[in-house]
């Protein structure tokens, strides 16, 4: 394909995303979602989340599973879950997670 082709298809998925998204932000408040897909929208956020960090943490080198405890992604998300859950504060899961896994990944030293 050339360089033509390539700039008219990135050109044309721009124009495609910024109509679609441009359509729900000039309809605003005359558009009412029924309340069950209010509800299901509230997931949203939450399961695009899930799908980006999932397959991050399970697959650190991108082909290999590691669910073992030597993974660094792993230990880092277990210690920020255990915090979420025990304080329902999203800094300290984040802080502590992160403090997990730099010392999981560089205070450790795993022979």
């Amino acid at each position: 394909m050339s360089s033509w082709g390539e700039a008219a298809v990135i050109g044309g998925m721009a124009a495609v995303t910024f109509g679609i998204r441009y359509v729900l932000f000039a309809l605003g408040g005359r558009l009412q979602f029924a309340p069950r897909v209010q509800q299901a929208l509230r997931h949203v956020p939450v399961a695009v989340l899930t799908a980006i960090v999932v397959p991050m943490v399970l697959l650190p080198d991108g082909q290999h599973w590691n669910l073992g405890w030597r993974n660094p992604w792993l230990a880092g998300a277990l210690g920020s879950a255990v915090l979420a859950l025990a304080t329902r504060r999203l800094l300290a899961a984040i802080a502590g997670g992160m403090a997990v896994y730099l010392l999981w990944r560089f205070g450790l030293r795993f022979t």
